[in-house]
């Protein structure tokens, strides 16, 4: 804990508020999965009832938050052992096939390099379960550099996603959660264009950067389900088909979650990670005081531990 920097606390104070928007958003998300709920309450806006339970996004995005506040860094291997210990306690949150693999190897002792390698026969894990938890790494390292932010989101992501698609999600919400962070501390008007531009800067080439860079061609005004059709809604749990469309919500809706969060949940797919990573941009934008109030108490309470 000595390595921690000075401004430990501070910096703590914004995960705890990327850990709300990201798990209200997770878990507002998780109650349109089902169809008849989806159809039925997007016309009037209907508040799903409660509670609202969160899943994995939540859960292994609690996990990253614990490892900051007791170490100041993404530590691989506490990491891992948080991953394990969380999922171990409750595997019934939605985790994805892949993820049980993963971490179901792990928790048997093999080595999580071993493990994120021998995902999806030998080849890594391109889904989007790196992106959908870095929201506290963004806001953690948001008084730092982007490469710092960058190389962070990297280590986050290689514990269970060794494909560069996987790492290249998770640098992206990363970066542009960092952006979302200084916006809230800035006098200038978010721009939509420098978000996207920082994101373009430091998420490495591949299918999630080119997606990426689509989505700054899509006008802001476009009908949503239009630009769900043209960059993805996370239908494929891959990183490529879901960061590039959250992104594009997150710049659309950067100064408004409520919007934020019904646009996403409109174009259904992998609605609780599409909301999980649009949540938690866009809570860092705003401040927690700009989370919906009424939303909060029907989210179920979340349980971690940090030193902070």
């Amino acid at each position: 804990m000595s390595n921690r920097p000075d401004d430990h606390a501070n910096r703590m104070a914004r995960v705890r508020v990327a850990i709300e928007g990201l798990s209200l958003g997770d878990s507002f998300g998780e109650r349109f999965i089902h169809r008849q709920c989806w159809t039925t309450a997007l016309q009037s806006r209907q508040l799903p009832p409660a509670p609202w339970k969160y899943t994995d996004d939540t859960e292994m995005a609690l996990a990253i938050a614990e490892v900051l506040g007791k170490h100041g860094a993404v530590d691989q291997e506490r990491l891992a052992a948080a991953f394990v210990r969380r999922y171990a306690a409750n595997p019934y949150r939605g985790y994805g096939s892949g993820a049980h693999e993963v971490l179901s190897a792990i928790g048997r002792g093999e080595p999580w390099q071993d493990a994120a390698k021998a995902a999806f026969y030998g080849q890594g894990s391109f889904g989007n379960g790196g992106a959908m938890r870095a929201a506290p790494i963004g806001a953690y390292f948001a008084n730092e550099s982007y490469e710092t932010v960058a190389e962070q989101a990297r280590s986050s992501a290689e514990v269970t996603h060794a494909h560069s698609e996987g790492i290249a999600g998770a640098i992206a919400v990363a970066v542009a959660a960092a952006w979302a962070a200084r916006q809230n501390r800035s006098e200038h008007v978010a721009s939509p264009a420098e978000l996207f531009s920082t994101v373009l800067r430091y998420t490495p080439h591949g299918e999630t950067r080119n997606g990426i860079q689509r989505a700054t061609n899509v006008p802001l005004d476009t009908w949503h389900h239009s630009a769900a059709e043209q960059l993805g809604n996370g239908g494929l749990v891959t990183s490529a088909d879901t960061v590039p469309f959250c992104l594009w919500v997150a710049s659309r809706h950067i100064d408004d979650y409520t919007e934020a969060l019904w646009t996403t949940v409109h174009v259904g797919g992998d609605i609780d990670t599409n909301c999980a990573i649009v949540g938690g941009i866009v809570a860092l934008a705003i401040g927690e005081g700009g989370l919906p109030r009424g939303w909060l108490p029907l989210r179920e309470p979340l349980t971690w531990r940090s030193d902070h």
